[in-house]
Formats: C-alpha cells, structure tokens, sequence
C-alpha cells in the first residue's frame, strides 16, 4: 500500500503561481510513474503531467511551457509547479503514483484560478 498526502493548492489569480506537493508513504520502493491529474466541474479527469523514475516527463498540451513536474526520490515526493495559470486551470488536482502495477490516489487539492 502507499499512501499519498498532497498540500498546496489554494487560490490565486490569473497569471499567478502555485506548487503543489505530493508526498508518499508505505510502499514506496516499487513506484515507478508519479503523476499530476486534474478534474474539473463536469468534465473527466484528465492527465496534467506525469514523471517515471529515470526523469522522462510528459505534459498535456495545455499545460506544456507553464507547468514543470519533478521529483525528489529522496523524498519520495512529487511537485508540480504552475505559472501563468489561467481560470481554466481550476480544479481538484489529483496526485497518483504506480507501484508494481497498481495506481494510487492522493485525497485531491482545490486550485482555483480567478479572472
């Protein structure tokens, strides 16, 4: 089992920053991808960024040249920084990471963006 605990979000305006954390617990030897997802009102839940262990990162189009994922392995804890974040950025954002096959979710935390 592994457990994810994310703080960081809040509100904040258009064109401002925010960085979220993710930390894991438990069974962290087997985690291999560490990700960033968002759901908005009424619409699914969509991949916002995703890091595997060696470091190859991918981004959604909508967030590429804004946001940038990183991990700290040390501290078996995954960030997402945004900039220039825009109100269609707002959101539940959600923190998953994959150990030995199986996919695991942080609790969620608000990010709102106003205009």
């Amino acid at each position: 089992q592994v457990q994810l605990v994310e703080s960081g979000g809040g509100l904040v305006q258009a064109g401002g920053s925010l960085r979220l954390s993710c930390a894991a617990s438990g069974s962290i030897f087997g985690i291999d991808t560490m990700a960033w997802y968002r759901q908005a009102p009424g619409k699914q839940r969509e991949l916002v960024a995703a890091i595997i262990s060696g470091g190859t990162t991918n981004y959604a189009d909508s967030v590429k040249g804004r946001f940038t994922i990183s991990r700290d392995n040390a501290k078996n804890t995954v960030y997402l920084q945004m900039n220039s974040l825009k109100p269609e950025d707002t959101a539940v954002y959600y923190c998953s990471v994959s150990s030995f096959g199986r996919r695991y979710w942080g609790q969620g935390t608000q990010v709102t963006v106003s205009s």
